[in-house]
C-alpha cells in the first residue's frame, strides 16, 4: 500500500503541475502513467484520475482566484449541466469498448488544439457578441465538458478552455481559472459513479490526490507568470501531442 501511495504521489504531481500550468484537470498526464507504471486498466485510470481531477481543480482553482482569474459565474453555468452529463459519460466508458473512445477523444484534442491556436484568424469570436449568447455557449460547453469527462477521465479543460476563449471572447487567464473551478463538481460526479462501477483504485487515488494538490499549486503559481500567447502555444502543443498518442494508441 506504502508503495502504491508513494507512486499516486508522484504520477500525481506531476499530472496536478501540468494541469496547473495550462488549465486542466492533469488527467492527460496522469492517465497514461497510470497505465503504464501501476498497472491499472484503461476505466480503472479513467476513474481513478478524476478524484485527483477533483483536488487539481480546487487548488488551481484557489491559486488563480488569489490574482482574480476566476469567474465563478460563469463556472456555475459551466458546472451545472456538466454535473448532470458526467455520469452518462462515465456509464458509456464502462460499457462501450476503450479504443474507440480513445481514438474520438484523441481526434478531439487535435481539433480544438488547432482552434485554438488559429484563434485570431476566427472571425466572430464572442468578443463582440451579447450576454445570452455567451450563457447558451456556456451551458452548451458544460453538456459536452461533463459527458467528456466522466468517459474520458479528466477535467473537462480541453472542452471548456477553447470554447470559453473561441466563442466566449474570455482572456486564457481568465478561461483556465475559470476551467478549474467548474471542474471540481464534475470531477465529484464523475468519480462517485466511477467508484460504484468499481473502477477507482483505492490506496493510489490517496496518494495521487495529495501529489495533485501540491503540483496543482505549483503549475498554477507558474501559469501567472507566462503571457497568454505562451499559455496558448504550450496548450496546443500538448493537446496536438496528446492527441496523437489517442489515436495511435
Amino acid at each position: 500500500m506504502r508503495r502504491e501511495s508513494l507512486l499516486g504521489f508522484v504520477i500525481g504531481l506531476s499530472g496536478g503541475f501540468f494541469g496547473g500550468i495550462v488549465g486542466l484537470g492533469g488527467g492527460v498526464i496522469m492517465i497514461p502513467m497510470m497505465t503504464a507504471f501501476a498497472g491499472l486498466s484503461q476505466r480503472e485510470a479513467h476513474g481513478t484520475s478524476l478524484v485527483a481531477v477533483v483536488f487539481t481543480g480546487a487548488i488551481g482553482a484557489l491559486t488563480y482566484f488569489s490574482h482574480g482569474l476566476v469567474d465563478w459565474k460563469a463556472a456555475l453555468i459551466l458546472a451545472a449541466p456538466a454535473v448532470l452529463f458526467a455520469r452518462l459519460g462515465a456509464v458509456c466508458a464502462h460499457s462501450m469498448r476503450e479504443k474507440q473512445l480513445r481514438r474520438g477523444f484523441g481526434a478531439f484534442m487535435i481539433l480544438v488544439s488547432l482552434l485554438l491556436i488559429g484563434k485570431g484568424m476566427i472571425p466572430g469570436t464572442g468578443e463582440y457578441l451579447g450576454f445570452w449568447w455567451k450563457v447558451f455557449v456556456m451551458l452548451l460547453t458544460g453538456v459536452g465538458t461533463g459527458f467528456v469527462s466522466g468517459m474520458m477521465g479528466v477535467g473537462g479543460g480541453s472542452v471548456m478552455i477553447p470554447a470559453l476563449v473561441i466563442l466566449a471572447g474570455m482572456p486564457q487567464h481568465l478561461a483556465q481559472g475559470t476551467s478549474l473551478l467548474a471542474m471540481v463538481p464534475v470531477g465529484m460526479t464523475g468519480a462517485f459513479t466511477h467508484y460504484r462501477l468499481g473502477n477507482v483504485h483505492a490506496y493510489l487515488s490517496l496518494g495521487l490526490a495529495a501529489g495533485a494538490m501540491a503540483g496543482s499549486f505549483l503549475g498554477g503559481t507558474a501559469a501567472i507568470l507566462l503571457s497568454d500567447f505562451v499559455l496558448k502555444v504550450i496548450f496546443a502543443l500538448i493537446g496536438l501531442y496528446m492527441g496523437v498518442r489517442y489515436i495511435r494508441a
